[in-house]
């Protein structure tokens, strides 16, 4: 029996005077997809342990640089290579502007990108639904 992959991070936003944006994150793999930070969990972490371990490897992010938004979860299953993942999103708001977003070598660009731009950049349905679902909550949170 394949064994669950388990995944995790965050979907992170800032304020713009356009609304709320997403960062998005594009891998170096021949893909070159767009996701929000996430990444394996490690053994003797928690899903919100990796989820910030991850955020600050590929965007270089601190824990004290973003602020999880309690009451939003998303969490996407899908199999890769033969195996069942299971990935947890939160979502997570920018507190430092001026934090620079600095990439590591699994990823070449990111970009941040309002709903529609984001949903496009993200193509897997999984992810478009999350990013939307986020959004949604996002307007109720932030009036």
């Amino acid at each position: 029996m394949n064994r669950e992959v388990r995944a995790a991070g965050l979907i992170i936003f800032r304020r713009a005077t356009s609304g709320v944006e997403y960062l998005l994150l594009q891998s170096s793999r021949k893909e070159r997809h767009w996701t929000p930070p996430k990444g394996h969990v490690d053994p003797g972490e928690n899903e919100l342990q990796a989820a910030f371990r991850e955020t600050e490897e590929e965007a270089g992010l601190q824990e004290e640089d973003i602020g999880v938004i309690e009451g939003f979860e998303s969490v996407l299953k899908y199999t890769v290579n033969n195996r069942p993942k299971t990935v947890v999103y939160w979502a997570a708001e920018l507190k430092n502007t001026t934090a620079p977003v600095v990439l590591s070598d699994e990823h070449v660009d990111f970009r941040w990108a309002g709903l529609a731009e984001a949903c496009a950049l993200a193509a897997f349905p999984e992810m478009v639904s999350s990013l939307q679902k986020c959004d949604t909550f996002l307007q109720d949170y932030l009036s």
